[in-house]
């Protein structure tokens, strides 16, 4: 897995969770839409529950002014004579709701009274008790013209008669307006409900919470008398928003409003939890995270856990073995023996390779064993031929190739005796090349001291064998010329100068004056060593005096560490 965040959003556990979250989508959606409709329903459902309210309250109190006028015709006969006072508050006392029982006569003055009636000189003269003097059966009304209760009351009365004189006066009963009012523990009304009457102007009269009603709309009276009831929703002194409905009590003088809490569809999912969007929401995000948990126990530390064991055979420990995975889930486990026998199998053909290649490489040291043997034989051929001469330049002839063979069969006994079939230390090579051709002439002459300095470089034998035919040749110059019946000192530089290397062989002998001019054998293949190396090759004069060949050729790269071979310092003398 790469470390860049679209990484990280292909993951297991993020398909899984993305997968199931697309799948259970369907059922969050189509939860919301039934809670929106439950939501709606109850809605739909809790203003007809207040408009029936509102309107058996209604008819509550219209049952009620019916229940007096029958109360007070059934008082009427005997409203008058002793005893009436006790008679009338007995009344009052056995029914609720009733204030007061009066009894006045034709020109409106108490005859008999269950309690206190305030003074009204002009009693006679008021509305309701004119219509009752012309006739009407029940007259109810809020404005009596006089204060006849301690509380907000209306007065409704029923008109007396006597057959001798006809009209005879009025019975009157004083009601509470709250005994007229639902009461807020109704079981038919919806929770948390509160109730208020109002005027025809649109005054609360009372109310249960002050605060829950707010004012009233401006058409309302009009249809509430037209309706029968009105249902409106609005906010409350406390910005709530309610539910409203209103319906008449009494002609278009009094009015019953109810109101209901209702809030909006999270307010409303808050206090319905198992049958709104919370549930849904709930469920989806337990789901999500209940897949996540199992994937990350059953499927995500399993794979790390056989992630880790890939690992460790990437880096060759294949003898460890996922024995945790016995616990795993059927499937992991069958992966773990899967990866157990690809390690096994790994062990195996590796052991096949090990073996190959050490048969290769013994075969390999063989054949370059066998080269070098027959490079000696043919050496020791030509040292027998070279014996057999008379002639000084046939013998130095033959000695010259003698000598570069004796350097190439050196190299094949680098290779075989070295840890690499490939490369040579090019160190060790220099130092028993200078050793063997200064030893090879060292009996028919003076000593010769060589000063050997060679930086550290694995070389290959290609680069190695045109390197090493051109140190032969720079050596074999310097025991004929600088050398010869008087010895001296043979320096070996090799030295590595960054993307260049510098192979110098000086000695400190009297070179002729024409010993830089005269051209042969040795100076053509010295030039062509420097060619086949891609370098060049040059012979100059030194300070000592003497002769110095230097080749100069790129540095060979260390194929095997794949990077230039490291340049370490080394001296040595014989």
């Amino acid at each position: 897995m790469d470390g860049t965040p679209w990484g990280s959003l292909s993951t297991i556990r993020v398909r899984l969770t993305a997968a199931l979250a697309a799948a259970l989508l369907p059922v969050l959606i189509l939860g919301i839409l039934q809670s929106a409709m439950s939501f709606r329903r109850e809605g739909v459902q809790l203003r007809e529950d207040l408009a029936a309210a509102s309107e058996r309250s209604a008819a509550t109190a219209r049952a009620r002014m019916e229940a007096a006028d029958i109360l007070l015709e059934t008082l009427a006969p005997g409203s008058v004579g002793f005893n009436c006072a006790q008679r009338l508050a007995e009344v009052t006392h056995r029914i609720p709701g009733y204030h007061n029982l009066i009894r006045f006569d034709r020109r409106g003055r108490v005859a008999c009274a269950a309690g206190d009636v305030p003074a009204d000189m002009a009693r006679a003269t008021r509305p309701w008790f004119q219509s009752l003097a012309k006739g009407d059966s029940l007259v109810i009304t809020r404005d009596p013209g006089a204060n006849y209760a301690s509380v907000p009351a209306l007065l409704a009365a029923v008109p007396a008669h006597d057959p001798r004189v006809g009209f005879d006066g009025a019975l009157v009963a004083v009601i509470s307006l709250e005994s007229l009012a639902p009461r807020t523990a109704d079981r038919s009304l919806p929770q948390q409900s509160e109730v208020a009457l109002a005027d025809g102007d649109g005054a609360y009269i009372n109310a249960t919470d002050k605060e829950a009603f707010p004012v009233l709309p401006a058409d309302w009276r009009a249809k509430a008398l037209k309706q029968g009831s009105m249902v409106w929703y609005a906010r409350d002194m406390r910005g709530e928003r309610r539910v409203y409905s209103a319906a008449p009590l009494v002609g278009d003088e009094l009015f019953v409003i109810l109101s209901a809490r209702s809030g909006g569809l999270f307010s409303w999912a808050t206090l319905n939890p198992l049958t709104s969007i919370v549930f849904p929401i709930l469920t989806f995000i337990l789901a999500l995270v209940a897949v996540s948990v199992v994937t990350e126990r059953v499927v995500i530390r399993w794979i790390a856990y056989l992630q880790r064991i890939a690992a460790l055979y990437a880096r060759g420990r294949l003898s460890v073995r996922p024995v945790q995975a016995d616990q795993a889930p059927p499937e992991i486990r069958d992966l773990a023996e899967t990866l157990e026998d690809m390690a096994d199998a790994i062990v195996g053909r590796d052991a096949s390779l090990r073996e190959s290649l050490a048969q290769k490489d013994d075969l390999m040291r063989e054949i370059h064993h066998r080269v070098k043997n027959n490079l000696q034989v043919i050496s020791s051929l030509l040292n027998m031929q070279q014996r057999a001469l008379t002639d000084p330049a046939a013998r130095a002839a033959m000695s010259d190739t003698r000598q570069r063979i004796t350097a190439l069969a050196l190299i094949y006994r680098a290779l075989y005796q070295g840890p690499d079939l490939k490369r040579v230390d090019l160190r060790t090579f220099m130092e028993e090349l200078t050793a063997q051709l200064i030893a090879a002439d060292g009996a028919h002459g003076a000593g010769v001291k060589t000063e050997i300095h060679v930086d550290d470089l694995i070389i290959d034998p290609d680069r190695l064998a045109p390197l090493a035919l051109f140190a032969v040749e720079a050596v074999t110059n310097a025991q004929k010329h600088a050398f010869a019946g008087r010895g001296g000192t043979l320096r070996v530089n090799f030295i590595v100068r960054g993307d260049e290397a510098e192979l110098e062989i000086s000695d400190d002998g009297q070179a002729p004056a024409d010993a830089l001019t005269t051209s042969g054998v040795g100076r053509t293949l010295m030039t062509a060593f420097g060619r086949q190396l891609r370098g060049r090759a040059e012979v100059v004069r030194n300070d000592k005096g003497g002769i110095t060949a230097r080749l100069i050729f790129p540095t060979p790269l260390d194929e095997h560490a794949g990077r230039r071979a490291p340049a370490r310092g080394n001296q040595a003398a014989a």
